[in-house]
């Protein structure tokens, strides 16, 4: 089958090939999925899951990507809740081959159900981006209604599903970006906007929840504007900044397909849009995982016409 690999860290994007990798066969509880559509993160290239098993050992060339929407083949021994010829959609486990591939084998417990009226492509680009907003606002923000939140990159990929969610639920949301990004936000839902590097986060004042995806100065300087009791959450690592009375979580996402059934029940009734920028064939997704310039949202290659 084709898969687009990777093969050395140093590299990184510009170490990726178009390649003829073995069909997967599933293992116990697992299915092989033919992939239609695959997202992708760029910060993929910094996971050590990347480049290593987990026992340390290399595993390039590594099949990457690891969010897709596509349809079951094939079910393995003592696999439930799932059946050949299903449409699915989540996440695959981050130390096995991805989905930038024909097939990909997943763990069933992974994967979600993807409504017929979903599009393959819009599926792929659901469930990392998704799942993290879900997550981070709900599980480790403790979000009520009537907070303030700050979501850091409002226009992006996560941005733009954090402030829609955090609406929804009825929060008073500031997006942050470029200069470029204001309308875009204002868009998906942010009450305010603020452009960072042309105007000061300290003159917001005081804030609930920070959601950070930029980390650094911009965290630091966040982390001191979070009212007591209030929580930074951090999807860049180990928080470099705490609030003075509040608490600070930095956490991975992972795979829950009760919220992905959460999420994509709002894509498919019109609540929830996906911030999806450039959409490429596997014949040439090498460009478009590799781009000259910064691109918006969403990166998804589509495998299957």
């Amino acid at each position: 089958m084709k898969a687009i690999v990777a093969t050395d860290q140093a590299a990184e994007a510009a170490g990726i090939k178009l390649a003829e990798r073995p069909e997967p066969t599933p293992a116990i509880n697992d299915v092989v999925v033919a992939v239609h559509a695959s997202g992708f993160v760029p910060a993929e290239w910094e996971w050590p899951s990347t480049w290593v098993d987990r026992s340390g050992h290399d595993r390039t060339p590594a099949i990457i990507g690891h969010e897709f929407a596509g349809v079951v083949t094939s079910l393995g021994y003592g696999t439930t809740g799932l059946s050949v010829g299903q449409r699915v959609f989540g996440i695959t486990d981050w130390h096995r081959d991805g989905t930038l591939a024909e097939y990909a084998a997943v763990e069933a417990r992974n994967l979600a159900p993807l409504p017929g009226n979903v599009d393959f492509t819009v599926g792929a680009s659901l469930p990392i981006s998704g799942l993290t907003a879900w997550q981070g606002l709900f599980q480790h923000g403790r979000l009520q209604a009537g907070q303030s939140v700050l979501a850091h990159g409002a226009a992006g990929a996560v941005g733009s599903v954090v402030t829609q969610l955090a609406r929804e639920f009825g929060a008073y949301v500031i997006g942050t970006g470029r200069a470029a990004d204001r309308q875009a936000a204002l868009d998906f839902g942010a009450n305010e906007f603020l452009a960072l590097g042309d105007e000061d986060l300290e003159d917001i004042g005081g804030v609930d929840l920070v959601f950070d995806v930029i980390g650094g100065d911009v965290q630091r300087r966040s982390a001191s504007i979070i009212r007591p009791g209030g929580t930074l959450v951090s999807v860049v690592g180990p928080v470099e900044a705490r609030p003075v009375d509040g608490l600070a979580v930095d956490f991975v996402v992972e795979a829950v397909p009760s919220q992905l059934v959460e999420i994509v029940d709002r894509v498919r009734h019109g609540r929830l849009r996906m911030q999806i920028g450039t959409i490429a064939p596997l014949e040439d997704a090498l460009p478009a995982l590799n781009p000259t310039e910064r691109r918006k949202g969403k990166t998804v290659i589509r495998v299957r016409p």
